[in-house]
């Protein structure tokens, strides 16, 4: 199975897939989708599935032996084992290099360094989804130490669930429970479901081959030499970049969500339209990347005492959770400044609350007025992180950033005159109708909306779509920006 959701080959191989479950019997289901899934990762990375197996094998032995203990502490003892196992092949992985640099890099500027690096570097090839499903794998052995489940004793549904592959690279990041009890349910087909979930892989493609590749270009000759691009490119790139990501990542999640659709399989929902969010900690809690955000809220913040003990200790919790976060996805001080900036956000919009509900009882203006220049400040608050996020490094998002600053009164100008080509109002008007839809989808969802109209409606809006994939698509196959977390 071609590994790219974006590419034909995946389709093509998906279509089979789909025609070839639901002609099976119910009880070797299973073993279709394990076999599916093992050789769509393998189509990514061979010399990743053993890694894959590995923490999968670790977790369901962890799972197993935690429920066999009656001691509290051998309980604990094995929890704490298994979680440091899978640790380890997350640290080891993604992280050791990381670490290893940044040592070298602090004995460097105390004047302690030798005359090579300290620590050895290991050069291991990155394995794609290995923070998403070691996530799945750490929440499986908390809750069975939690007894909010029982451990799963067949092997095969265990590694399913861990390896489903419409969610393995990229999420959403699933809970062992729901999941596994739809792995045992056997799965009818419904008119329904595969129509929902074709529609929603259709988007999902729309938002990544139309959308995100289409803007990723420009985003990235801006961002590579930040020091040469002019500040007006920067600019746009930035904004640019933040409507890439969202369709690139929420365009992955809708086409796993779709798929998996198809199947019979309700996975979590990932986006909620995030730019419309009126408060940076709205568009955390309820509408961006909602199953990692979720998971930190269970398995971190909440142990961590959330919002119990005193305004310092809530405050230092909720920033420990984001500086987490942004670790969690990638191996770059980038990111840990990404999740901080986010964090402080969080504690800032907390401590301000009574000043800005004061300030918004003195102005009086209209709830309409009032939520767009909430939902503007909330977006570009949420832009200037993203400078980070996507930077190289902190010296050059620094950098960026005092470029478009520095030349903020010439800027209106420079970004007309930017402009001035069909393929930059292309993308633009794409913007435009991405914010419109969702708009739309906003007071109503999207898919009631279509089932409300006529046939002849509904598969103009299909044919459509088709049609901008078509003559708009960027079908140069790449890959998929969160497959590298």
């Amino acid at each position: 199975m071609s590994v790219l959701f974006n590419s034909f080959g995946f389709l093509a191989s998906f279509a089979a897939l789909a025609c070839v479950y639901y002609a099976l019997p119910h009880r070797v289901r299973w073993v279709l989708l394990l076999g599916a899934s093992l050789a769509f990762y393998a189509a990514f990375n061979v010399k990743s599935v053993p890694l894959l197996l590995g923490v999968s094998v670790v977790a369901y032995l962890g799972g197993q032996g935690i429920a066999r203990q009656l001691d509290e502490r051998k309980r604990r003892r094995t929890l704490i084992g298994s979680v440091i196992a899978v640790l380890a092949a997350l640290f080891v992985f993604k992280y050791f290099d990381f670490v290893a640099a940044s040592v070298d890099a602090l004995l460097n500027a105390a004047g302690l360094s030798a005359s090579g690096p300290v620590l050895p570097r290991m050069d291991l090839p990155a394995a794609a989804g290995l923070s998403f499903y070691t996530f799945s794998s750490l929440s499986y052995l908390a809750d069975v130490y939690a007894r909010r489940i029982e451990p799963e004793r067949h092997f095969g549904y265990f590694i399913v669930y861990v390896a489903f592959f419409p969610k393995l690279l990229a999420g959403p990041i699933e809970r062992a429970q729901p999941f596994l009890a739809q792995v045992r349910r056997p799965a009818a087909f419904s008119d329904a479901g595969v129509t929902l979930g074709l529609q929603l892989m259709l988007w999902g493609l729309f938002k990544k081959v139309v959308i995100a590749d289409r803007l990723s270009p420009f985003v990235d000759a801006a961002y590579r030499q930040p020091a040469l691009a002019p500040p007006a490119d920067l600019l746009l790139a930035t904004y640019f970049f933040a409507f890439q990501l969202y369709c690139d990542f929420s365009g992955y999640s809708d086409i796993a969500i779709g798929a998996a659709k198809v199947l019979g399989f309700d996975l979590s929902e990932n986006f909620r339209r995030p730019y419309f969010a009126t408060s940076v900690s709205e568009f955390w809690a309820r509408r961006w990347h909602l199953s990692l955000t979720s998971w930190f809220r269970d398995y971190v913040y909440i142990p961590l005492g959330g919002n119990r003990g005193s305004r310092v200790r809530h405050h230092m919790n909720v920033i420990a959770v984001f500086l987490l976060s942004g670790l969690w996805h990638g191996a770059n001080w980038t990111f840990v400044v990404w999740g901080g900036m986010n964090g402080l956000y969080q504690v800032a919009s907390a401590m301000t609350g009574g000043a800005r509900a004061r300030l918004a009882a003195t102005l009086r203006l209209p709830p309409g007025i009032e939520r767009l220049l909430r939902t503007a400040l909330t977006f570009h608050l949420i832009l200037v992180s993203w400078i980070f996020f996507r930077a190289e490094s902190v010296a050059d998002a620094v950098l960026i950033f005092s470029r478009v600053v520095a030349s903020a009164g010439r800027l209106p100008a420079l970004v007309v005159a930017r402009l001035a080509t069909a393929e930059m109002w292309l993308s633009l008007l794409l913007i435009v109708v991405l914010l419109v839809v969702e708009s739309l989808d906003e007071t109503r969802p999207l898919w009631e909306r279509l089932r409300a109209r006529p046939v002849y409606a509904r598969w103009a809006a299909y044919y459509a779509l088709v049609f901008a994939l078509i003559v708009l698509g960027i079908w140069n196959l790449q890959q998929f920006v969160y497959m590298q977390f």
